[in-house]
């Protein structure tokens, strides 16, 4: 009976022991999958931050501290610096995160120690030594499509006409109306400066595809993210999901949020 009770002792130990280091475990592991807090969002041209708010609305409202960079637009580099002095000012690892020509900003910039993660909004995603502009070119652009050529001073504008349906067709006709108005000024050398270190192949990337997009049609993103090897997220909207679809685009920015220690 002594020997019987000692050993259902030993097994009742055992098994608290068990039940008390996997409850440890989980708790680490929750931790950890809460550890990204912070996040960086990186506009596109044609744009400003003010496109952001809703994103920033829902993503605040779920605890998480978010940074809107206002891109100078003027060059990739000064767009790339811009983007490092939001994230030198963070407190621990970051999601950063960009939608179209932000993809390629996010792309340079992403190298920076406290980016945990990618994450591309219907964006750019060069690799080493290409271009935006390459990849813009590999599909014929959308009849709604309205990039004007650079003007004299090498900057290009969105086509008025063509905004709402080539650039925004799923938000309401003033609220594009307000982000046209509020477009920073886009110089055009920065669709034909060269990517030199992708941090794409060195982070966690993640792609949100729109796939009612005009701007950057949905075969030149896949094919990016596919080459990539990017986790693609199908979102149905404009070029602008962010804004018309934010909790969608939040769910994958969370995502990356809770994966974000993790190597690729």
């Amino acid at each position: 009976m002594k020997t019987l009770n000692l050993k259902s002792k030993i097994k009742n130990g055992l098994l608290a022991t068990t039940v008390a280091i996997a409850s440890v475990a989980g708790a680490v592991n929750e931790v950890n999958a809460q550890e990204v807090k912070n996040v960086v969002l990186v506009h596109g041209a044609f744009a400003d931050g003010s496109g952001y708010k809703a994103l920033y609305q829902v993503l605040t409202k779920k605890g998480y501290r978010v940074t809107i960079v206002q891109n100078p637009l003027s060059s990739l580099e000064d767009d790339v610096k811009a983007t490092q002095l939001a994230l030198d000012k963070q407190d621990g690892p970051t999601i950063l995160a960009g939608h179209s020509w932000g993809g390629t900003v996010i792309t340079e910039a992403g190298n920076h120690p406290k980016v945990a993660a990618l994450v591309y909004i219907a964006a750019l995603q060069p690799d080493n030594g290409e271009t935006s502009i390459q990849w813009l070119q590999t599909a014929p652009p959308a009849p709604e499509n309205g990039v004007l050529p650079p003007d004299e001073k090498g900057i290009a504008y969105y086509d008025k006409a063509k905004f709402h349906k080539g650039f925004a067709a799923d938000i309401s006709k003033e609220d594009a109306d307000f982000m046209f108005a509020s477009q920073g000024a886009f110089y055009a050398k920065g669709f034909t400066t060269a990517i030199t270190h992708a941090a794409w192949r060195d982070k966690p990337a993640y792609g949100v595809i729109a796939t009612e997009d005009k701007s950057i049609v949905p075969e030149i993103q896949h094919a990016m993210y596919k080459r990539s090897n990017t986790k693609i997220t199908e979102v149905k909207g404009s070029h602008v999901i962010f804004l018309s679809q934010p909790e969608k685009v939040a769910s994958v920015i969370i995502e990356a949020a809770k994966k974000g220690v993790q190597k690729k």
